[in-house]
């Protein structure tokens, strides 16, 4: 967490979901991944999440379909909505890519994004890890937008996607 600012914080928490491999599951008739209902509550319940939240299912897609008006319309729900620390679910292949959109939206709330590199329903995803990381981050740090994944927070316009290590890192 070298360079991110922290600072105490208090009451509810949102959490935005958009999709991505956080929330995929497998047709195994087919063999193709797919969309049917988020895992986030199921998650926060298996970890024990004892955190005030409310959640949003905003949109249920890939993020490489992710359009300029899907990016405005997370921005708008994040500056609409009357909690002040966000977590955001979404696709780690254009999360930077929202995540700057976010930062140049100049929202004054602290934004966490998160996503998964494996589904969770996979049984082996990172995802449990990761959303409880961007909960605890979203709780200490300063307004802002941030990305959280493998333990570790980014500024959002400092961090990208290495591909082919499968992380994310500094800039």
């Amino acid at each position: 967490m070298t360079g991110v600012p922290q600072a105490k914080a208090n009451g509810t928490i949102r959490i935005l979901v958009t999709g991505g491999t956080f929330d995929k599951e497998y047709d195994e008739i087919h063999g193709r991944l797919f969309f049917k209902d988020s895992h986030v509550r199921e998650m926060l319940e298996l970890g024990r999440c004892k955190l005030s939240f409310t959640i949003r299912t905003l949109m249920m897609i890939d993020s490489l379909e992710m359009t300029a008006a899907d990016r405005d319309l997370i921005a708008h729900a994040c500056r609409n909505c009357p909690e002040e620390r966000i977590v955001i679910t979404h696709g780690t292949d254009t999360m930077t890519e929202t995540a700057s959109v976010l930062a140049r939206s100049e929202i004054g709330k602290t934004i966490v994004l998160t996503g998964a590199m494996v589904p969770y329903k996979f049984g082996s995803s990172d995802g449990l890890f990761n959303l409880g990381s961007a909960l605890a981050f979203v709780q200490a740090l300063t307004p802002g937008v941030y990305v959280a994944m493998n333990g570790r927070c980014f500024s959002a316009e400092e961090v990208r996607k290495n591909r082919a290590m499968g992380i994310f890192e500094d800039l």
